[in-house]
This record gives structure tokens, sequence and C-alpha cells, in this order.
């Protein structure tokens, strides 16, 4: 999301955020855990969400969660990574033929291939540019899916990854308060939040201590 007239000026005078580790009242973000702390030393089964609908190359949220990846592989743990946004993937229309309990309507791949590996983890990781101050459309219809199965997906562990070209601190209020109220929701266990403002671009998002960020919680699980 771009910041239009003085805005913009701002963003540019700013650099890549302010903080990748600070007060969580102020500006969200989770410090990086202690080694071994949310998974008792256990590898685990994690789950990472990606919808930029850019490419590997050039999305900014790709990268963060690319960087989480490499972290928690070298930690020993199993990671899956589903690419929302080039996938066939179908929005909930609401028919309740699931139940709340599976199956979906439609066979498409977060049915067949997204949910059967969610259902099984340990940890979610949601990874999202930031789109009108909310999360992409293609990581909004993966999260109304959970509807399918929403009793079995209660309980996970959770992470949340996200980029904005705009540094304003209150950037991230809208979807940060959604992330919150989802985790409340289905009674997650949040281990972790990585909000990098002022990341509109691939070379700043590289460079930025979010990255860093990224790779130390998956390293530290």
């Amino acid at each position: 999301m771009k910041v239009v007239g003085t805005g913009a000026l701002t963003l540019l005078l700013s650099g890549c955020g302010i903080s990748a580790v600070a007060d969580k009242k102020n500006d969200k973000s989770v410090a990086v855990p202690e080694k071994g702390s949310v998974s008792g030393g256990k590898n685990m089964k994690i789950v990472v969400v990606n919808s930029s609908p850019h490419s590997d190359a050039e999305s900014t949220s790709k990268y963060l969660s690319a960087r989480f990846t490499e972290g928690a592989k070298s930690a020993g743990h199993e990671v899956f990574v589903f690419d929302a946004a080039n996938e066939e993937t179908h929005p909930c229309i609401g028919c309740d033929r699931c139940g709340m309990d599976g199956p979906c309507v439609f066979k498409d791949a977060i049915e067949n291939k997204l949910m059967p590996k969610m259902l099984e983890a340990d940890l979610l990781v949601l990874a999202t540019p930031l789109y009108y101050y909310g999360m992409s459309a293609q990581l909004k219809t993966i999260v109304d899916r959970f509807y399918s199965r929403t009793g079995k997906l209660h309980g996970k562990k959770s992470i949340i990854m996200a980029t904005a070209y705009n540094s304003a601190d209150w950037t991230m209020e809208a979807l940060s308060a959604h992330y919150e109220t989802l985790v409340r929701y289905m009674e997650w266990q949040d281990v972790g939040q990585v909000w990098a403002t002022g990341c509109g671009a691939r070379s700043l998002v590289e460079k930025s201590e979010f990255a860093d960020m990224a790779y130390k919680i998956g390293a530290n699980l």
C-alpha cells in the first residue's frame, strides 16, 4: 500500500521501518522467542501460507516467509509452504454443507492440498502484503475457508508476517486488530509477529531488520 502526498515524503525519509523488536503495546511487534521455548525442543509441523500475487523474486512478504522457513528448517522443523495466489482456490460461499466439520464442497487446492497439512500442523504462519490496510484477498480466501474445519483448527500456534510500503505508526493497526481477533476466536497461541513497515520494495526488506527477525523466530522455535 503506497502513501501519497506528504506521507510519501515521510516514508522516503524513514527507511525500512522503525524497529523490528519493540514494545508490543506501541507497535505490535513480538520479540524473538527463547531457543526451544515454543516447540519445547521437539520438531514441529509448520504450515506457511504465502498470499502475495508477486513472484518469489519480487515479493516482500514471500521474502520474509522464506527467511522464516530457512530458520525453522535449520532447527529441524518440517515446513510446508502453500502459495495461495498461484493455486486453484475458491472463496467460501456460506453454504454450510460442511457443517463446520468438512468436507468443503469445493475440491480445490485448499481442500485437497492445504487443509490436510493445516489439520496436522502445530503452527500456522500467515504471510501477506498489506492491501488497503488489511490482508490480501488471497489470504482472506484461505482464512474464510477455515470455516469448514473450525473446531479442528482451534488451539494451534500462529505467527503473522506482513509487509507494507507505509511507515506511519498506524500502518498495521487494522491488520493487527484482525489478526488478534482471529487468534482469540481460534484459541491460537500467538508466538510471533513481524510488521515490516516501510518495506515497499524487495531491496528494502532484504536489508531490513525484519528479515533477520523472521529468520531468528524460525530458528528459535
